[in-house]
């Protein structure tokens, strides 16, 4: 039988035990709390969603698009986009491109209103693809507002506002951001042979057929360009392209002012040289002297400001001042920076040899 005395001291002991391990845990917790301690934080948050999209922006605009319809005999022929832009001794005036009205006999605008008014062309201009259309000012509903395309970043918000494909989305609004600054993109010219280089702003906000002609605007709902044409191919998307406002207006009112506008010309016939498989008479020459770049010059104007300047069939351009030609189209956009008048000097191959001339620029309505 178990003593009482020793039963109560290992009662007694295991007390101490219990209590000695508590204090031995406290001091070790104590020391190292990182250790054995759990944050818990919870995050309440209340949302409210704001956004009305740019509703007020669209609406500043809005009333100012029409649909423009060409017709050609009686017939419609083509339809696109336009905008008032600007109102002057009771008349209003329309911008849209020149490849909507191009070849047509009588044109007609539509406002939101439904009200179909037929306007005067007031003239037009192939190379910037500008044109003007007037109406009586009490037609309309709306000026737009005119921003600068030069105070945007890559990244802005912008949204066009047109009639795609077919009259019945006229005022369709499309929502993007600007996509780059100073593209160059070369488009075909529909009144002249070859191409030629646009400077453009490139968009992602969907610009379809039919959309040509109307705004380009900033979150504000300014007009900061006039959409133009779209790079098309089945692996792009959402590359949509506008005439900077600042070059249309600078046409629009040399269109309005009755100004002949006149572009500098050399007075060549040009093969690009990329195109030169099709031509056996260069396509040796330009394997011999290894050329892959620049405008062959197959044909030279009699008396024309080339002729004088000594070019001969068979040179190939390769620069204008300092700026390297690779193609038609690049030749003819560093041309027609400069004026009338002036003189550049330009760099060619003859014969395997570089040489330069320096030509005083012509003027004629022939797009050379």
């Amino acid at each position: 039988m178990i003593k009482k005395e020793n039963y109560l001291a290992k009662i007694l002991v295991v007390i101490f035990v219990f209590f000695l391990g508590c204090g031995a845990m406290y001091s070790v917790i104590a020391a190292f709390p990182s250790v054995f301690s759990t944050n818990i934080t919870k995050l309440e948050k209340n949302v409210t969603v704001t956004d009305t999209g740019l509703a007020e922006s669209v609406e500043k605009v809005y009333d100012a698009v029409v649909v423009v319809s060409t017709y050609k005999d009686n017939r419609l022929y083509s339809t696109g986009t336009g905008f008032v832009f600007k109102t002057k001794d009771k008349k209003a005036y329309i911008m849209t491109n020149n490849h909507v009205i191009e070849s047509g006999s009588k044109v007609t605008v539509t406002f939101t209103s439904g009200n179909v008014i037929e306007t005067e062309v007031v003239g037009s201009d192939t190379l910037s693809d500008i044109a003007v259309l007037s109406v009586d000012e009490k037609e309309i509903i709306s000026v737009a507002e005119v921003g600068k395309s030069e105070d945007l970043r890559v990244g802005d918000t912008s949204f066009a506002v047109g009639a795609p494909l077919d009259s019945v989305y006229s005022w369709t609004v499309t929502r993007g951001i600007i996509s780059g600054k100073d593209r160059m993109v070369e488009v075909e010219l529909s009144s002249a042979s070859g191409d030629y280089v646009m400077k453009v702003l490139q968009t992602d906000a969907a610009i379809n057929s039919g959309n040509s002609g109307g705004p380009l605007c900033n979150a504000n709902g300014e007009v900061i360009g006039v959409a133009s044409l779209k790079l098309v191919d089945e692996s792009v998307e959402g590359m949509g392209f506008a005439i900077p406002i600042e070059l249309a207006l600078e046409y629009a009112e040399k269109i309005m002012a009755g100004e002949i506008i006149t572009q500098p010309y050399l007075g060549v016939g040009m093969i690009n040289v990329t195109d030169a498989y099709y031509y056996p008479q260069y396509y040796k020459m330009l394997n011999q002297y290894d050329i892959t770049s620049g405008v062959i010059v197959y044909q030279v104007e009699e008396d024309s400001p080339a002729d004088k300047a000594g070019f001969k069939i068979g040179d190939v351009i390769v620069k204008v001042n300092d700026d390297d030609v690779s193609s038609i189209g690049y030749l003819r956009y560093y041309l027609y920076n400069y004026r009338v008048g002036d003189k550049i000097t330009i760099t060619y191959i003859r014969n395997g040899d570089t040489k330069t001339t320096t030509v005083t620029l012509g003027s004629s309505e022939k797009v050379y």
